[in-house]
């Protein structure tokens, strides 16, 4: 049934793996894409979105190395907001509301234009590993599928179990099984595991909401989008509304919490700290009278409605009842109840910055099986997991981003260094250097070191290489440009801003607080300027951002540059640490089991205290 032997096989078809075998394929290996239903290809399991905090940064990031993600959001969108305006351009971050049914569709048929990608319908319930190396699958009918590599793209069905109150049965996602047998050949080849907890709010029909009730949440006015090549912004949006929970709502939720999963000792595992359930909020922040909740359209051509805030496992007819006292909600019928699951996951320290796995060669892990939560997470694991297969199969150099260089860096980074014991979120204060991580530069960033590999067509490059260029030459522009006093006085005194009494370059006075690119565009130089050199709404954000941000940028360049050094000091892969007794037990045991590859990787383990990694200075003659 299939060619004598893969490239690249991916196990899962959701975020992680549909990224991972787009890109294996888009490099030259023959994937074969295994899951277990074939329309769940890039199934949105939960909230039905793309991006938000920190997570808009990844999806403009994977887009920029060649992955789909960006490209499949805008296509199925519904609304486009651009989070945290208010604060510096560091903070601000993408977000789309996405039609349901049109983003997975989208995703299947974006990987079935991508040559060299072959699908199969079953289970993987199992590993073929020879000599300690992966070398296919097999499945539920008993087949073998040999493969060169193989990525592990699992999502919660691992042993997954949905509780609802005091009822559970297993299931990997509402309405499908759960896969076996994986996890216990896993653990007998020497890896271990751990449980995880996710949940999902009910979904409810919109023509019983009365939505006069709530308040309006409408896209933004001019609405961007996240990829960076050709795919059309919105030019219309549906808006979202949000209402609030009530003291009275969290007294007939209180009414179930003996019959809840979550605190009755039946879920013994840790959900997402950042996401938390509604009974979790209600227990935890005691003190509140009411939380928010979003009311999100499913897509353009459905009733279904996501109550985002509203993530619960409690019992089906608590969740109705208190669902039905909240304003909007009154007359609410569900198309179904929220639930919570528990599924297999196997501690990230057990692998490598490329995703491939310590113990088996050419095995790699990518998504929630490494305790991540979040398509956006899910994504960036399965694009970078598919790339690297593609590239150690063909004798190639590891693809590793460091952390002042992607948020898929730093996530990876503290996944593997410092592992997780809870569903892992990246949020933007996680990454040191995040000024220079914005998502407005992810193409300038990642763009070249994805063509160097083969993954970014030279279509994208040259579309990076002219909005760099243009930038670059505009803020060059307000550096050697003089205003005249009388101009840019007129700008300042409608800005309470103190005046200037003689030229100066426009540089100076552009880098000014509250000094804007549209208050710059009144001076007829910039205009005439930006007319001349057919200038876009991209180019004048970067320039912008560069004027007025340089000096953040400039000091946190220097300080990645520091720690660069320590970077380039590679530890040996069989050093022993039990030989080094001037380190502490806690950094010999943490060192010995996670074996970093650098001293820069060492520094950051949790554990290992500065005067640890003296000790391996000292030792390795620096």
């Amino acid at each position: 049934m299939f060619e004598k032997e893969y490239d690249v096989i991916v196990v899962g078809a959701g975020h992680a793996g549909a990224e991972a075998a787009a890109a294996a394929a888009n490099l030259g290996s023959r994937t074969l894409l295994v899951t277990m239903n074939l329309q769940t290809i890039g199934q949105m399991s939960c909230n039905p979105a793309m991006g938000g905090i920190a997570k808009g940064q990844i999806v403009r990031e994977i887009d920029a190395l060649g992955g789909y993600s960006g490209v499949v959001s805008d296509k199925s969108a519904i609304q486009f907001k651009m989070l945290n305006k208010s604060k510096g351009p560091a903070m601000w971050s993408p977000r789309t509301q996405n039609d349901r049914m049109r983003f997975a569709e989208e995703w299947r048929m974006a990987l079935e234009d991508t040559p060299n990608v072959d699908f199969y319908q079953e289970m993987v319930s199992g590993l073929l590993v020879e000599k300690g190396r992966a070398v296919g699958v097999k499945t539920s009918l008993g087949l073998e599928i040999r493969s060169k590599s193989v990525v592990l793209t699992n999502g919660t069905f691992l042993n997954g179990l949905i509780h609802i109150g005091d009822k559970q049965f297993g299931g990997g996602r509402a309405g499908e099984k759960a896969a076996t047998g994986i996890t216990e050949q896993l653990l007998q080849l020497g890896f271990e595991s751990g449980r995880m907890k996710t949940g999902t709010p009910p979904r409810v029909d919109g023509r019983s909401l009365d939505y006069s009730l709530m308040i309006p949440q409408p896209g933004d006015e001019v609405p961007e989008k996240f990829s960076y090549t050709d795919t059309k912004p919105l030019s219309v949006q549906r808006d979202c509304y949000m209402t609030h929970t009530s003291a009275l709502v969290h007294d007939l939720l209180k009414e179930g919490f003996d019959r809840s999963p979550m605190f009755n000792g039946r879920i013994k595992s840790l959900g997402p700290r950042y996401c938390p359930s509604i009974e979790d909020k209600i227990n935890r922040f005691a003190d509140k009278d009411s939380h928010q909740l979003f009311v999100e359209p499913e897509g353009w051509n459905t009733v279904e409605v996501y109550v985002n805030g509203f993530s619960t496992s409690l019992p089906e007819d608590v969740q109705f009842k208190a669902l039905r006292s909240v304003k909007g909600f009154e007359n609410v019928k569900f198309f179904r109840p929220g639930y919570a699951i528990e599924y297999d996951y196997f501690p990230p320290t057990q692998l490598k910055h490329t995703l491939e796995t310590k113990l088996i060669n050419n095995l790699y892990f990518a998504g929630q099986i490494n305790g991540t939560t979040g398509y956006e997470e899910a994504a960036s694991q399965g694009l970078m997991a598919g790339i690297n297969a593609h590239l150690k199969i063909n004798g190639k150099d590891d693809f590793i981003l460091k952390r002042d260089e992607a948020y898929i860096g730093v996530l990876i980074d503290d996944l593997i260094t410092k592992g997780t014991e809870e569903p892992y979120r990246m949020f933007t204060s996680r990454a040191e250097y995040r000024t220079l991580l914005r998502q407005d530069n992810a193409d300038l960033r990642l763009t070249p070191k994805s063509f160097e590999i083969g993954l970014a067509t030279e279509d994208r490059l040259k579309k990076m290489e002219e909005k760099a260029l243009k930038s670059n030459a505009f803020v060059q522009f307000f550096r050697d440009t003089s205003f005249k006093p009388e101009d840019i006085n007129t700008i300042l005194e409608e800005l309470d801003s103190s005046k200037v009494k003689q030229p100066g370059k426009m540089f100076k006075v552009f880098s000014r607080p509250r000094v804007t690119m549209d208050h710059m565009l009144k001076l007829e130089e910039v205009s005439s300027y930006v007319t001349e050199n057919n200038l876009d709404r991209e180019v004048l954000e970067q320039a912008e951002i560069q004027v007025k941000y340089s000096g953040y940028i400039a000091k946190e360049k220097n300080n990645a540059d520091k720690l660069q050094r320590l970077e380039n000091i590679k530890i040996p892969d069989n050093f022993d640490y039990s030989k080094l007794k001037s380190l502490s037990y806690e950094a010999r045991e943490k060192l010995k089991s996670i074996r970093p590859v650098t001293i820069s990787q060492a520094s950051r383990i949790s554990g290992v205290s500065p005067s640890d990694i003296s000790v391996l200075l000292v030792y390795m003659g620096r």
